[in-house]
C-alpha cells in the first residue's frame, strides 16, 4: 500500500499540466470518482487496524496535494486567458451589429386603422371561416344557381356536391359571408365590420392578386337610408386619408344590395395626373356599396318590411398601397426586407 501512495505522488507532482485539456485529463485520473485516488480509499479497508489511521492521513495528504495542484494550475490558466493579447485578425474598431427588431406588416398596420376609425362610430369586429359553403358565399347573398353573377367571381373550389350545391366547399371570395353569418345569428341593430381574407383565382399582377384583404361593413336597423351610408363612406375616407380628398360614387350593380355604387376617390399616387395604378384616369376604386337587398335580410331572417340596412366592401391592399404610395401590390407578399423595413415605427 505504501509503494502505491509513494507511486501516485510522484505521478501527481511530475504530471504535465501546461494545456487546459491536460488539466482535464488530470481531474480525472487522479481526483475524479474513478481516479486513482479513489481506488486507493477502497483498498484502506484492507490495511491491517493498526495501520488503518496512519495510511488513511497519507491518502488524505496525497488527495489534497492534487487538489491544490489542479486548483492552481486552474487559476493559472484562467490569467493567463484574462491577459492574453487581443485577437490580431479582429478589428475591435468595427460598429456593433445591430439586434434589429420586426416590424409590424403594413396590411396589419392599416387593418388596425381601419377597425379603429370605424370602432369610434360604435362598429364591432365579427370573424367567420376562410373555407365557406356554398350558401353563406353564394345563395344567401342573392347569387341564384347558374346565375350569370356568379361569374364576377373565379372561385377556388374544395367539394362540389351535383346533388345540393349549397353545400359545395370553397375558399371564401368575400367577407361577405360573415354578413350573412351576423344576420343569421342577431337581430337588428346589427353594426359590425368584417375584415380577413379572400381568396379569387385571378392572374397575379401589379393590381390584383389570389389572395387578398377586404373589410366589410354593415348596418341594419329601422330607417337607415343611402345618406347613411354615404356619410359613413365620408367619414371613413376623410380620417384615412385627410380631409381634402375627392370622393364619387358610380351607379354600379351587386346581387346583395340595390341600389349599388363602386366608391372611388383621387388617386393619392398620381394626385389625379394619371398613372398605372388608376389607369391614367386620376381615380382610384377603393371598394363597392349599396343597400342590403331585401331578399338578403328575408334569406337571413330578418324582416325587411321593419329594417333596412346599407354595405360596403374594400380591399385592405388597394387601401395601403394609396395610403403609402405602393405602385405594385405583389411587394406584400414577397418578404422583401427591403420594403418592410421601411415601415419601422410606423404605428
Amino acid at each position: 500500500m505504501q509503494d502505491q501512495i509513494n507511486r501516485l505522488r510522484a505521478e501527481i507532482e511530475a504530471y504535465d499540466l501546461s494545456a487546459p485539456e491536460q488539466l482535464e485529463q488530470f481531474r480525472i485520473a487522479f481526483t475524479g470518482r474513478k481516479g486513482q485516488l479513489a481506488d486507493l480509499f477502497d483498498l484502506l479497508k484492507t490495511v491491517p487496524q493498526e495501520q488503518r489511521r496512519a495510511v488513511g492521513q497519507e491518502l488524505n495528504q496525497l488527495k489534497q496535494l492534487a487538489l491544490d495542484r489542479f486548483a492552481q494550475r486552474q487559476q493559472e490558466q484562467e490569467a493567463a486567458a484574462q491577459n492574453s493579447p487581443a485577437d490580431p485578425t479582429f478589428d475591435y474598431t468595427l460598429p456593433v451589429v445591430p439586434n434589429a427588431l420586426g416590424t409590424r406588416h403594413p396590411l396589419s398596420l392599416v387593418r388596425e386603422e381601419m377597425v379603429r376609425i370605424f370602432s369610434r362610430i360604435g362598429f364591432n369586429v365579427a370573424e367567420g371561416p376562410e373555407i365557406e359553403d356554398d350558401w353563406h358565399n353564394f345563395t344567401a347573398l342573392n347569387f341564384p344557381e347558374n346565375h350569370p353573377a356568379r361569374d364576377m367571381q373565379d372561385t377556388f373550389f374544395i367539394t362540389r356536391n351535383p346533388a345540393d350545391p349549397t353545400h359545395d366547399a370553397l375558399l371564401r371570395t368575400h367577407t361577405s359571408t360573415v354578413q350573412v353569418r351576423v344576420m343569421e345569428s342577431q337581430q337588428p341593430p346589427i353594426r359590425s365590420i368584417m375584415p380577413g381574407r379572400v381568396y379569387r383565382n385571378e392572374a397575379i399582377s401589379a393590381r390584383a392578386h389570389m389572395m387578398f384583404h377586404q373589410v366589410e361593413g354593415i348596418f341594419i336597423d329601422e330607417g337607415v337610408s343611402f345618406a347613411d351610408l354615404k356619410q359613413t363612406v365620408y367619414y371613413f375616407v376623410q380620417e384615412m386619408f385627410g380631409q381634402d380628398i375627392q370622393i364619387r360614387f358610380r351607379p354600379s350593380f351587386f346581387p346583395f344590395t340595390e341600389p349599388s355604387a363602386e366608391i372611388d376617390i383621387t388617386c393619392l399616387i398620381c394626385k389625379g395626373a394619371g398613372c398605372n395604378i388608376c389607369k391614367q384616369s386620376g381615380w382610384v376604386e377603393i371598394g363597392g356599396c349599396g343597400m342590403v337587398d331585401p331578399n338578403v335580410l328575408e334569406q337571413s331572417g330578418i324582416d325587411a318590411e321593419r329594417y333596412s340596412g346599407y354595405a360596403w366592401g374594400m380591399g385592405i391592399e388597394r387601401i395601403t398601397m394609396l395610403k403609402y404610395q405602393i405602385k405594385d401590390l405583389r411587394l406584400f407578399t414577397e418578404n422583401d426586407l427591403r420594403f418592410l423595413r421601411q415601415f419601422e415605427g410606423v404605428q
